[in-house]
């Protein structure tokens, strides 16, 4: 699907601007349809003079490395936003604090803090994705969350005004976050341990090797899809647990299908759509509801114009 041209109604930029941009190859997914307009900042001063000239019918939205994204095959209206490298940027600080740009890798931020001797972040070596996703999210596995380790977020708001936001305001819950989606985080200062560095690689090297084991990861796949669900509801099981209880173990829609190693992941196995993707998430969703009573809440963002479900249902 092709978009009208809106170039005329955005201000000139320093960065790179382009129309009608296919999004599936910047997705873990590898699925999804055009970006209306796609706009790689050159710096935080580029993305800054732009926000506020953008007339505000026009959505904006943020693109990381879309590894817990969705994107829609009818594509993504108005402006989609993805920091470049000079938002990667990694920063050591005095007192065991690191200083990490949105766009930084979380392994990356794991591994520069840990050849630095800052521990304590070692868990975001195995979370795919990008520091600014992890703030939106407040992202975390193997024992650790974002919430536990950072100190404060830098964000822009829709007028390009720069705020800093200290962790207490973050409103931080399981995978949540309660500030505003229109705010763009820009970077982030987390607060580490002392810790030798040898040490700190060992953890990282152990949480890679349990995640090669337990995961797709060589798959086209992205993160957990759902949240684990109410531990009242499930019985104090996880959410691979009650699809594998429901049978959704390797169950397939279309080119989609949920994992057989891991459940909880859907993998496009055979040029799977955007469709076929959300419709066995959803039937996923009503088998585990039907079956057990158990809401799941999908942890994959889903961003765009969805198409016409052709089975499937929606609980909650």
């Amino acid at each position: 699907m092709s978009f009208p041209s809106i170039l005329h109604r955005l201000p000139e930029v320093r960065g790179s601007i382009k129309e009608n941009v296919p999004l599936a190859s910047y997705t873990w997914l590898r699925v999804g349809g055009n970006a209306q307009v796609l706009f790689i900042p050159k710096d935080e001063a580029d993305l800054a003079l732009f926000l506020p000239q953008v007339p505000l019918d026009i959505p904006i939205h943020i693109l990381g490395v879309a590894s817990n994204m969705l994107v829609r095959d009818g594509g993504v209206p108005g402006v989609t936003i993805r920091l470049g490298p000079a938002f990667a940027k990694v920063e050591i600080l005095d007192d065991f604090k690191i200083r990490a740009g949105a766009g930084c890798l979380d392994n990356m931020l794991a591994k520069q803090a840990g050849a630095s001797g800052i521990g304590g972040l070692e868990f975001f070596v195995g979370i795919p994705g990008t520091i600014g996703g992890a703030l939106r999210m407040n992202a975390g596995c193997y024992g650790g969350e974002t919430k536990d380790v950072l100190r404060e977020a830098i964000v822009l708001d829709r007028r390009g005004q720069r705020q800093v936001i200290p962790v207490t305001e973050m409103g931080y819950q399981y995978r949540h976050c309660d500030l505003p989606s229109d705010l763009i985080f820009v970077e982030a200062v987390f607060q580490g341990i002392e810790k030798h560095p040898s040490h700190i690689f060992s953890r990282m090297a152990s949480i890679k090797e349990t995640r090669e084991n337990a995961q797709p990861i060589k798959e086209k796949t992205g993160g957990s899809t759902f949240k684990n669900p109410n531990q009242e509801q499930s019985g104090g099981r996880g959410a691979w647990q009650v699809i594998h209880d429901a049978g959704g173990r390797g169950f397939t829609v279309g080119g989609a299908k949920m994992s057989e190693k891991h459940c909880n992941f859907m993998i496009n196995f055979a040029e799977a759509s955007a469709h076929d993707l959300e419709n066995l998430g959803e039937t996923i969703r009503r088998l585990v509801y039907e079956s057990q009573g158990v809401k799941l809440e999908w942890e994959i963002r889903r961003l765009g114009i969805e198409l016409p479900k052709q089975s499937g249902g929606s609980y909650g």
